[in-house]
């Protein structure tokens, strides 16, 4: 079994709402079998996956790990929509940027429309900045590679722009973290009410119909990228 089985069917329990005896009841196993297939101490059998699926109205696949999203959908290119803010709503390229930019970009749109259910100025700017320099810093490498590009184009000394690139980013992110903690930055009124920030990956599929396997799909290769550095 796969070590994503027990963190989903911990995660799933719990966007249900349900106690873990209830779940145990309801899946017709004791509450101490059920503890340990969520903590990964155990391996349980197939009948067992399918019965997970059924309770939680997910696919296997998304269970085991093999797909982001609850139905089991896997993604190519062309089966990724456009997201609205494109131009032309065309993408033009070969399939791994393509594929990448509509997964980052659709992301992106489910990201400021949370943030409109928040609407907090400092908050939307420290994200904003915090997007907007690792753009920065990721263009500024593929253009420094083409040894006729001219340094002139940016102000900021290119031996300096990457560690300066990278304290900003760091400034916005613990400015995102104070003010999400309702603490006063000096942005506006502390913010208070973040109640329209709940998500559940049930809510996130509903919500955005378009965009949710995409962002399901950019945390789940974040993740990967992540645990290789382990």
């Amino acid at each position: 079994m796969t070590t994503e089985f027990n963190r989903i069917i911990t995660l799933l329990r719990k966007e249900k709402g349900v106690t873990q005896k209830q779940a145990a009841e309801d899946l017709g196993i004791s509450q101490a079998l059920l503890s340990h297939y969520e903590k990964g101490i155990r391996e349980c059998g197939l009948d067992f996956v399918v019965r997970v699926a059924d309770y939680y109205g997910v696919s296997c696949d998304y269970l085991l790990g093999r797909s982001a999203d609850r139905t089991g959908l896997t993604l190519s290119a062309e089966e990724i929509p456009s997201p609205e803010t494109a131009k032309d709503s065309v993408y033009r390229g070969s399939v791994l940027p393509t594929f990448n930019k509509k997964i980052i970009a659709n992301s992106l749109n489910i990201l400021f429309d949370k943030l409109n259910a928040c609407p907090d100025k400092g908050l939307v700017s420290e994200i904003s900045a915090y997007l907007m320099l690792s753009v920065y810093k990721m263009f500024r490498a593929l253009y420094h590679a083409g040894p006729k590009n001219a340094d002139s184009m940016f102000g900021v000394r290119k031996n300096l722009y990457g560690a300066y690139s990278d304290a900003a980013m760091h400034v916005a992110e613990a400015n995102v973290g104070a003010i999400l903690a309702g603490e006063d930055i000096g942005t506006g009124a502390p913010l208070k009410d973040t109640s329209g920030l709940s998500m559940t990956t049930e809510s996130l599929s509903k919500d955005y119909p378009l965009y949710a396997t995409s962002l399901l799909t950019l945390i789940k290769t974040s993740e990967e990228r992540i645990d290789k550095q382990k």
